[in-house]
């Protein structure tokens, strides 16, 4: 089982897409980051990834849940802190 799965996952806000069609795997026990420029999707993509937004099309599980049809599963086995910044 893969930490994370991520198969042709896009999130779109109305006219604006967030995340285009992104797909890669994390093993168990990797260190993976998420780097990019402001507007680029990362924070979209932890929100779906963590079961806050549901996916406009693709999949993805984490720890082999689904996370739209798996979401209370996967809430326990998750934890995430976002920056906030005034």
């Amino acid at each position: 089982m893969k930490a994370i799965e991520v198969q042709n996952l896009v999130r779109d806000y109305k006219a604006l897409r967030a995340v285009d069609g992104i797909s890669f795997n994390v093993e168990p026990g990797e260190i993976f980051g998420f780097l990019g420029p402001n507007g680029a999707g990362k924070s979209t993509t932890i929100k779906v990834l963590t079961g806050q937004l549901r996916p406009s099309s693709g999949q993805a599980w984490v720890m082999g849940c689904d996370v739209v049809e798996e979401r209370q599963q996967l809430m326990p086995q998750i934890g995430v802190v976002f920056e906030y910044q005034n």
